[in-house]
């Protein structure tokens, strides 16, 4: 596979809490361990919605299925994310997220995982953003 030819290359494995979605994530979680490829962690990803007036995490979902495939496998749980409809207006507005409202719970929990993953690095690899390649063709 094309992982395969990457060195030091790791996967985050990113799921929802539904089973549906857990079952396939599965899948990938196996396909990773036939070719080798080590696993930092996983992450439950839309794990509650952030309410927009008071900011609470409202459980929408049942919540916890990322973190018990994760004990289930012997993997990292990484954390969870909760969905927050300013991370499509972020998007939409072509801003990062992280800089429109670094308190909120979702932004926490982004730099949590963050943490978790940087954590488990070997070290002398680079962590932080990657390099962005430039849209202007004289800038190479």
């Amino acid at each position: 596979t094309v992982a395969q030819t990457i060195p030091l290359v790791k996967a985050v494995v990113v799921t929802t809490p539904q089973q549906v979605a857990l079952a396939d994530v599965r899948k990938s979680i196996n396909f990773c361990k036939a070719v080798k490829m080590e696993i930092v962690g996983v992450v439950e990803n839309m794990s509650g919605l952030v309410c927009p007036n008071c900011h609470e995490v409202i459980e929408v979902f049942k919540s916890g299925g990322g973190e018990k495939m994760a004990r289930d496998f012997d993997l990292p749980f990484l954390g969870r994310i909760p969905m927050d409809p300013k991370v499509v207006m972020a998007g939409d507005d072509g801003v990062p997220y992280l800089s429109t409202d670094a308190d909120s719970p979702a932004a926490q929990a982004f730099a949590g995982v963050v943490k978790a993953i940087e954590l488990r690095l070997p070290p002398g690899i680079p962590s932080g953003p990657l390099p962005m390649a430039s849209p202007c063709q004289s800038c190479h």
